[in-house]
């Protein structure tokens, strides 16, 4: 991975869907890309990101408040597995 960008067709075989996917996902957003001339770019360091290696800062906030919701909701339920 010595390039600073990768193309949609890089990107939809890293991810194993088609290119029309990729294009989808980055027109809604959830794909980070540059618009080269007339193709779009991801960058390298969007990558991971991409690959869903890394978790973004509201994904974070949401798996912590389920984790809260489930402890106030089965705390008691939870120490008694615990100790089993």
């Amino acid at each position: 991975m010595d390039k600073d960008f990768f193309s949609t067709s890089e990107v939809a075989r890293l991810l194993n869907i088609s290119r029309i996917a990729v294009f989808k996902k980055i027109k809604s957003g959830a794909i980070k890309a540059q618009k080269i001339g007339r193709n779009f770019a991801v960058n390298k360091k969007d990558l991971p990101e991409v690959l869903g290696t890394v978790l973004r800062g509201d994904e974070k906030q949401e798996i912590e408040k389920a984790v809260k919701k489930t402890i106030k909701e089965y705390g008691e339920t939870l120490k008694l597995l615990g100790k089993e």
